[in-house]
């Protein structure tokens, strides 16, 4: 695996990026265009992103780091045929090295779909094994979806 560190993306990671969040994600969250996810991209400051590609250079991973509200947050998606291989945990050391805190939305249930009609697995077990904890009475309740707040926090 190759990983590449950069503050800006090329049109060509836009577009296998989102291509991944619209296969791993839950159907309601997938963009429906190209110009759509770059104006989710557009409207966040402070961006890092580290692009996780395979030896055929396709995108299979994809870390977003961003400040909302004076916090770093982050986003973080893995093809699911390389899940459970320990690459998540590696972007999450590398994007650590560099913040003293990290703050994401983490849906804690397996109630979606994903497009294919798979079900969504919640990545709840794998934030708290990368020292991450569930913060209390603090979730994102909206119509697309519920989730709730982790949060990693440097000792």
């Amino acid at each position: 695996m190759e990983f590449i560190n950069c503050s800006a993306l090329s049109q060509k990671h836009k577009k296998g990026i989102l291509e991944l969040w619209n296969k791993e994600y839950p159907e309601k969250l997938c963009f429906p265009s190209l110009a759509d996810f770059e104006d989710y991209l557009s409207e966040l400051n402070d961006q890092t992103h580290i692009v996780m590609l395979d030896g055929n250079n396709t995108i299979c991973g994809w870390y977003f780091g961003f400040l909302r509200e004076n916090e770093k947050w982050f986003v973080l998606i893995i093809n699911s045929k390389f899940q459970g291989k320990g690459y998540g945990s590696t972007i999450l050391d590398r994007a650590k090295a560099r913040v003293n805190e990290l703050n994401g939305w983490i849906i804690d249930h397996n109630n979606y779909k994903k497009k294919s009609g798979e079900t969504y697995k919640s990545p709840t077990v794998f934030y708290l094994k990368n020292g991450f904890v569930k913060t209390k009475n603090t979730r994102l309740e909206l119509k697309k979806i519920t989730a709730v707040k982790m949060k990693w926090k440097r000792n």
